[in-house]
């Protein structure tokens, strides 16, 4: 298998329509795909007309079709795989809602400024100034923070209401800086679809069945192997459709009358995007393998600008799923276990292990400057039986997983020193991706010294090397772990002085990357001049996210996402109209 420049696998080639040449980065990133970009004077008759053409059938796809139908307008919805969802799909689905209403009728209070402040902290954090009007944020960042706030709680109620997502309120669970002084909300954000199991793990699921139905019932079609491989505009440059052509070659124009809706997700499975734009390795992820950055090339030729193209919604993952485009790969939402650690390729543990996933991603991209190389571009992680039994699950992309499900990720050894020979013995089938990382020649020795201490600290109940357990959101993410009555660390244990012993290769990865096309906050795609394009709207992954490099709380993806849908398919409906 050939490879990408930064480590992660070259992804298999995939259909190519003529290439189009655009303007700045833009254009640049199109030559990444290889699909065409626009198409002005669209004289050709359409094969079928709507009010919208919405290109993605996740969340972003399915709510932004269900508001503009709620405000009279038709629309059709194009998805590029052979089924439904997306990365939705594959998600939880918690949804955070500022100020949401559950909230309000609980007495919990969420004052705007101070949401305002958590989130400019988070996202801007070298720029941030709590005494400055917009806190440190540009104008840009700070209105689409406010939209989220104004409009996430309106656009969840409402599809609560007509039934496409009723939801349950989940006020227990914290943001993922809850302890921020300018977090006065810390819980109480995070809504759930209502039939979502008793673990929140497949809410995505019940999330796509839901709103699907009820599109269908509304009346929107839903088109599947349909790849939008050209943007149509008529003679005064406004966009009135698509070209989309399906598995076997066939060519179909979608006219339409109002605005085209991009929610096609990021270009977390594009190696030449990731190399280009992202700030560090990613090695692949468990976004829809869908998400290959369609939209940064079709809009390419529009002169369109581009932000936040440098970050994404990052967790760890197994390499060797990573290497093997796994399309069932989840996030490590959870690191799971308590007689558990990670290290290096050196034996060192540098890390806390139960940092929340985004964060806990970021710290693999470390640079020694002075051996130009990663140290932690790939983590061991460890752990022994009392884990193995007591914290097994298949839930959130845990490594520790029961017995019968897949395990390929998983290395056994009766003892220390075979484990290690396993190790680099899996490492060596990856030096082709990993930029040929082994074992240091005394890493069985400084694993040794590394299990020691931490053994010494798990059973001081208190990690004051690197501080595990000590925040509310690493205990959430905790899992199941053995009952030990009294103690009051429950993330950590002494790993057993003896066998059997297992491990893992993690490696960062992405749920999915959060930069593209810039919009404003009704969703419309902005030009070079922050003009807005006409007819051309953008929803979801495949457009920039005011987040910068932060992940605010659980359910910070798909509540914003929920809220510009809200914003993006209202005024897609308003839009007057034009002739092709």
């Amino acid at each position: 298998m050939s490879t990408s420049h930064h480590g992660g696998p070259a992804e298999p080639s995939r259909r190519h329509f003529i290439r189009s040449a655009g303007a700045g980065t833009a254009a640049v990133a199109a030559t990444a795909l290889g699909v065409a970009g626009t198409s002005a004077a669209a004289a050709t008759a359409f094969d079928a007309e709507y009010d919208l053409v919405v290109c993605g059938s996740g969340c972003g796809g399915l709510a932004t079709a269900l508001f503009a139908k709620w405000q009279g307008a038709s629309s059709v919805i194009l998805e590029k795989a052979g089924s439904i969802g997306g990365t939705t799909s594959k998600a939880a689905f918690w949804y955070w809602v500022p100020n949401n209403e559950a909230m309000r009728k609980a007495g919990m209070a969420d004052p705007k400024p101070d949401f305002l402040k958590y989130v400019a902290r988070l996202s801007n954090p070298q720029g941030y100034d709590p005494r400055a009007p917009r806190y440190g944020l540009s104008q840009w960042e700070y209105d689409m923070c406010e939209a989220i706030y104004d409009s996430a709680s309106p656009a969840a109620e409402l599809l609560a209401a007509k039934g496409a997502l009723p939801y349950r309120h989940v006020a227990d669970v914290p943001d993922y800086f809850a302890e921020l002084p300018e977090n006065k909300a810390p819980k109480g954000r995070v809504l759930v679809p209502a039939e979502a199991s008793p673990s929140m793990s497949d809410g995505g699921r019940v999330a796509i069945r839901m709103m699907s139905a009820k599109a269908r019932q509304e009346g929107i079609p839903i088109r599947t192997g349909q790849q939008v491989t050209r943007i149509l505009r008529n003679a005064e440059g406004r966009v009135v459709g698509v070209e989309a052509q399906d598995e076997l070659g066939k060519v179909t124009r979608f006219g339409a009358r109002k605005a085209v809706v991009f929610a096609t997700g990021g270009f977390t499975h594009n190696p030449e995007l990731r190399r280009n734009f992202l700030s560090g390795p990613i090695f692949g992820g468990c976004a829809a393998p869908s998400n290959e950055g369609d939209f940064v090339a079709l809009s390419s030729p529009l002169g369109v600008q581009l932000r936040n193209m440098n970050h994404a919604w990052m967790c760890p993952i197994p390499l060797e799923k990573a290497v093997a485009r796994d399309g069932s790969i989840s996030g490590m939402f959870s690191v799971a276990g308590d007689s558990m650690l990670w290290v290096n390729k050196y034996g060192r543990r540098n890390v806390n292990e139960k940092l929340q996933y985004n964060e806990l991603a970021h710290s693999f991209h470390a640079w020694d400057g002075a051996k130009a190389e990663f140290p932690d571009l790939v983590r061991i992680a460890l752990w022994d039986q009392r884990s193995q039994q007591h914290s097994a699950s298949p839930e959130y992309g845990r490594l520790i997983v029961p017995p019968g499900t897949d395990d390929r990720h998983v290395i056994k050894a009766a003892d220390l020193p075979a484990l290690a020979r396993a190790i680099d013995e899996r490492l060596a089938k990856y030096v082709g991706v990993t930029g040929g990382v082994r074992l240091a020649p005394d890493f069985l020795a400084q694993l040794q010294a590394s299990i020691a201490r931490y053994n010494e600290l798990a059973k001081a109940g208190k990690d004051v090397d690197q501080h595990r357990g000590e925040r509310v959101v690493e205990q959430l993410f905790n899992g199941d772990v053995k009952d030990e009555p009294g103690r009051a660390n429950p993330t950590l244990w002494p790993l057993a002085d003896t066998g059997p012993y297992y491990a893992a290769l993690v490696v960062p990865g992405a749920l999915d990357t959060k930069g593209g096309p810039k919009t404003d906050t009704q969703g419309r795609v902005l030009d070079a001049a922050d003009k807005p394009v006409p007819g051309l709207y953008g929803v979801g992954n495949c457009v920039a996210s005011a987040s910068g490099r932060a992940y605010w709380a659980g359910g910070a993806t798909l509540g914003p996402i929920i809220a510009f849908a809200y914003r993006a398919g209202r005024a897609a409906a308003a839009e007057p109209g034009s002739a092709a």
